[in-house]
Order: structure tokens, then sequence, then C-alpha cells
């Protein structure tokens, strides 16, 4: 039986200090256009696959919601979540639509927290900034000057300010002296927008820098807005051996004043076996370090990224966050930040060789669906014997996709089905989502073998639709945010001004919740 509850007991639950879960279980695109600002984006086509990742603690208080309408799709992802496990799953009842009827905010966009964050601190610290035409004048001068982009390497390989070098802000801290020796060369830090700049000049400047420090006003889309020309494929980046410990002990009094707890292998073992409060072991090195080795339990939350997108890692407001390194400089600086943005996070001593091994977390395994061939599937949808249905991603689709495919998504799936009699085949770029999907069907459906890439593979055409599915079908992508690096001007300017018009929408309550000190400007 679906339990429910009413937002204003949501909205007290959501601040009494106690662990909670708030899942937004609608596609990506529904939630970046209006969502409660606690709620960690958890789509139902993607349930079964990330919830134990975003939720490990399966006794943990949990709510999901939707939008209130008649799909009752926060109804189906509380079954499936009761079905894995886990225990505490209640309903806002009526959704988004009661939130608001309750006089509660929805917020645009997405990694709220984050965002407004970056805000508060450039209030906070009086981060320095310097514009597009200021950097260009520089440039253009030959004055001595670094750029670094705090973005990861595949948001680089986009777009960059010419001139520029990737640094993800995770990694200043532990690179900085490498790519820039001297004390004297300013340091103009950047990214897309506003807060991967802010925080990652605000990140040197607080480890007490000499050289002058400047966020880049607007990121690269500042620049684009000023009528200068990006770079596109970029690959210049920090190089793989730049790393050193010339700044551990400025990220050491760095944690310290922020009042990050150290704590051993041993604490954080029986903090594992303590089913009282959800725990995440945090990786905060960079993909190929990860992918080297790590210590058991842990997953990669590469440290810019955990800050600027935390709720893509961690889904529980209020666990228990270890972060872990192998230098002793990136886990304490990223640490530091995430204490001011209210969280619970310590550094694990001895970083990766501490000895820690924590139980790897249990994943639950889909049904498995017959499967057929990229040539079978051809000839039988040449004679019409089988309904095919794409599953990935509305833009892939339109990209390219194979003819007669007809596009879904698992909340519209049996839906969309419903008046089909012929065997159906799903196409998925992951296996386990058309697996899992499955059960919103009455007959298992089968699943192409090898996904597109075999049916590209055997040489089997693909079809081309820009404008199908239509823009209102495509409930899985955001659009003001991704139309902004596409050329769109106007999308660019409609994103700057939601970032910065996000800390006049707090209530108190969100508002305090972040621990910025009172006096950082005094001690920037």
């Amino acid at each position: 039986m679906t339990e429910y509850v009413t937002a204003p007991l949501l909205k007290s639950w959501l601040h009494d200090g106690r662990e909670i879960a708030l899942l937004d279980v609608r596609e990506h695109g529904q939630y970046g256009e209006a969502h409660l600002f606690y709620a960690t984006p958890l789509p139902l086509s993607r349930l079964e696959v990330d919830a134990p990742r975003l939720v490990p603690r399966q006794g943990v208080r949990t709510v999901v919601y939707d939008s209130g309408e008649a799909e009752g799709v926060a109804e189906r992802a509380a079954a499936r979540l009761a079905a894995l496990g886990y225990s505490q799953v209640a309903v806002l009842d009526g959704g988004t639509r009661a939130w608001t009827a309750a006089g509660y905010r929805l917020f645009a966009g997405v990694n709220l927290p984050s965002k407004t964050f970056g805000e508060l601190v450039e209030h906070a610290y009086g981060t320095p900034r310097i514009t597009a035409q200021q950097l260009a004048a520089m440039q253009a001068a030959g004055e001595p000057l670094v750029v670094l982009d705090g973005r990861p390497v595949s948001e680089f390989h986009k777009m960059n300010i010419p001139g520029a070098l990737c640094c993800p802000n995770g990694e200043l801290a532990y690179r900085i002296r490498s790519l820039v020796p001297d004390a004297q060369t300013p340091i103009v830090i950047n990214c897309a927008g506003r807060t991967r700049s802010i925080m990652g000049a605000q990140t040197l400047i607080n480890l007490g820098l000499p050289n002058p420090v400047f966020a880049l006003e607007n990121g690269t889309q500042g620049w684009y807005l000023a009528d200068y020309t990006l770079e596109h494929g970029g690959a210049r980046r920090y190089g793989a051996d730049s790393g050193d410990t010339a700044l551990r002990a400025a990220a050491r009094q760095l944690a310290e004043r922020f009042e990050v707890p150290q704590v051993d292998a041993a604490t954080v073992q029986a903090w594992a076996a303590d089913g009282e409060r959800s725990l995440f072991l945090c990786d905060v090195r960079t993909p190929e370090e990860f992918a080297a080795g790590s210590l058991p339990g842990a997953q990669h939350t590469p440290g810019g990224q955990l800050m600027q997108a935390g709720d893509q890692y961690v889904g529980v407001r209020g666990a228990r966050l270890v972060l872990f390194d192998s230098d002793g400089v990136r886990a304490p600086v990223v640490a530091s930040w995430l204490r001011q943005m209210g969280h619970d996070a310590s550094v694990l001593q001895h970083g990766l060789h501490s000895g820690l091994a924590l139980a790897p977390r249990a994943a639950p395994q889909p049904p498995a669906l017959p499967e057929i061939g990229a040539r079978e599937l051809a000839q039988r949808l040449e004679q019409g014997e089988v309904a095919l249905v794409d599953l990935r991603p509305s833009m892939a689709y339109r990209a390219g996709h194979v003819r007669g495919a007809q596009w879904s998504i698992r909340p519209h799936l049996a839906r969309d089905l419903r008046a089909e009699t012929r065997p159906v085949v799903l196409i998925a770029d992951e296996p386990a989502l058309a697996q899992w999907a499955a059960l919103e069907l009455p007959r298992p459906p089968a699943l192409l073998q090898g996904g597109m890439a075999a049916w590209k593979q055997a040489g089997l055409p693909l079809q081309a639709t820009p404008d199908q599915p239509m823009d209102a079908q495509c409930i899985d992508y955001l659009f003001f945010v991704h139309d902004r690096h596409d050329g769109n001007k106007e999308a660019a300017r409609q994103y700057l001004a939601w970032e910065t018009g996000l800390l006049p929408q707090l209530d108190a309550l969100e508002r305090s919740a972040f621990k910025l000190p009172q006096t950082a400007a005094e001690h920037a």
C-alpha cells in the first residue's frame, strides 16, 4: 500500500536534521523545468540502475514525487523501490502541484544546491572577477597570464577559451604549482558559466596563493556573448605527472579552518556497519587514477564535480561523506567546500594507503530478455513482423535511428504500445535500462543484441529525424541548459540570468543550511 506525505510535512522533514532521500522520479527534462530545491534526479527510466549508488542504505527515509498528474510515475517508482528492498518509501501527495499550492517554491535547472552555493561564495568572499573584454585585452597585449578551465576534460573538449588549459577544479590545489610555478603570473579560472569559475578561483585564494587570481565572469558563455570566438575540440590539459604536494600544508590548514574531521579506516569501517546512517566513500582523484585502482567499496566522485554536481553522486541529504586521495591535497580542499555547503564531510587518514576495504554494494539483477541479432531484426522489420522501440536518449534518436523504429521512454512505454499486437524489440545504449523497462509491458520483449553499435557494425542504414520526436515529447532533455552551447545566444542569456537569479528564490531555511563563514571576505 502506498504511503503519502503532505507538502508541509515533507518541508519539515527536509530541515529536521535527519537523513532523507528526496527523489524526483520524472525524466531529466521534466525535472529541470521545475523541481524541489533538495531533490535528487532519479528518473524512472534509470531507477533500478542508479538507486543503489545514490541511496545505498535501504532503510533511509525516502520520499519520491512527480508532477501530481494522472500517470502515477511516483507510485510506480515507490513500488519498484519497495521491490528492491527500500523499507521507508513515501510519495509526496499531489507532487509538485501540491508543493506550490502549499506556498513553496519550485526551481528550474540542475545541480541547484551547488549552483546556488557558487553564487553565495562570490557574495561572501568577494571573489575577484575579470570580464571577457578584459581577458581578451590582456591576451592581445601579450601580458603574462594563465587561463585554466575548471571543467572536466569532456566538457573542455566541447568548447574552450583560446589559450586555456583544462584543469578540473578538484585538481587545482594538486597541480597549480606545476602549471604556474611562479608567484606573480595572473591566473584566470573559467567554466561554461559561473559556478566553477567562482569556486576554482576562490579555492586558490583560500589556499593562500600569492598570484593574482580571477574568475572569468560568466565563463565561456560570457566570452561568446561578447562576440569572441571559442575553440572546439581542445585537448590541452594538465599532464599526467603534473601533480605535487607543495600545497599539502595549506590544504591541511584549510581543512582545519572549516573543521573537516580526519577519520581513520577503523572509524569508517564502523560507520559502514551503522544501520542508522548512510555512508558514501568518495575517491576524488582523476578517472585515470580511479581506473588504475581504488579502495574496495569506493565510488568515483571527481573532486570538482562533487562540488559542482553533488546530486549526481550522493542522493541522501545528511549522509556521511568520506573523501580520500593519494596525496593529502585534493580531499582536504574538496571537503572544506563540502562542509561549507552543509555536508557531513570527512577526510580518510592515509587515503588510498589506509587499507580500508568496504563490502561492495550489491546491484539488483535485471530480468533477462531474449536477444535478436541485427541482421535478423532487419529482415523481420522488412516483413513487418515486429515492432521496434528505441529507448535511447531522444537526441540520439533524432541524430540517427533504425528506419521504422518508434521512440519511447519507460514512463510512456506501456501507453505507446497499448495497441501493438506484434512482438516488441527494444534498443538501448545500456541493456539494463531496456531490461528494467520491460517490466512495464504485459509480455517480455526482445532486445537488439549489441544495441545500435551492432546495427552500425553490420552496415545497416540509419535515418535522421531532427524534429522527431517533437520537443514536447523529449521529456529526457532540458533544452535551455543544452541549447546555450549550440550557438543559441538567447539561451545563454537565459541561463546566466537563471544562475544569477537563484539567491532571491531561497527561503530562510534553505539559505541557512549553507555554512559559509560570516566574515569570509575578511579571511580571503
